[in-house]
């Protein structure tokens, strides 16, 4: 790579070489169809391609001025385990101040493990692999402002929003690549249901 940002076309070479980005028939836990599948966590097992991916985020975070300023305070705070990789390595890149994530059982409100409590003034930046409903970091948006804490951003490796998925316009919001899937409601609806192609569940 010539550029110190991996491109989208990299990015997602990188996710296609390490099966993390997957195409064909499947269902989301959510019970919608759609044409890809997303597993980001496949990727991050390659220590090259993490480092790649973390480092190249954490550079989108360094072209903020406001975040660029405050990096010696920063703390970095991720919506789920599943970002903890990425929040990691973002945050050695970046050289904050610590990083904890909020933890959700089913339909419980997401919550943080004892000790791991936000301080108030706080500033921080939200980390995750992917954007795509965007409910679990619109939840934990909500407790860190309910809670005194000033979200600087929100940085994601990838942007995979569905037709639901609301817009982020009041603060910055990084990503490195952004995936267009076809989604599809219910089975009447789904091209690939009406074609018979065989149907995955991966996350059964």
């Amino acid at each position: 790579m010539t550029e110190l940002i991996p491109s989208q076309q990299e990015v997602i070479a990188m996710l296609r070489k390490t099966g993390a980005l997957r195409h064909g028939h499947f269902q989301l836990s959510s019970g919608i169809h759609t044409d890809q599948y997303l597993q980001v966590a496949l990727a991050m097992r390659d220590a090259r391609i993490s480092k790649t991916l973390s480092v190249g985020l954490s550079r989108k975070l360094r072209t903020d001025t406001e975040i660029r300023a405050t990096l010696s305070t920063l703390s970095i705070i991720t919506a789920s385990t599943s970002g903890l990789p990425i929040a990691y390595g973002v945050s050695e890149a970046v050289q904050a101040r610590q990083v904890y994530w909020g933890e959700k059982d089913g339909e419980q409100p997401m919550r943080f493990r004892p000790y791991l409590e936000q301080e108030r003034g706080e500033k921080v930046v939200i980390v995750d692999d992917v954007y795509r409903s965007g409910s679990r970091i619109a939840e934990l948006r909500g407790i860190c402002e309910r809670n005194g804490v000033q979200v600087l951003a929100i940085a994601t490796l990838v942007y995979q929003p569905t037709p639901a998925t609301p817009v982020i316009r009041d603060i910055p919001f990084f990503y490195l690549a952004k995936l267009n899937a076809q989604y599809y409601a219910d089975t009447d609806s789904c091209e690939p249901c009406r074609r018979g192609v065989p149907l995955e569940i991966p996350w059964m």
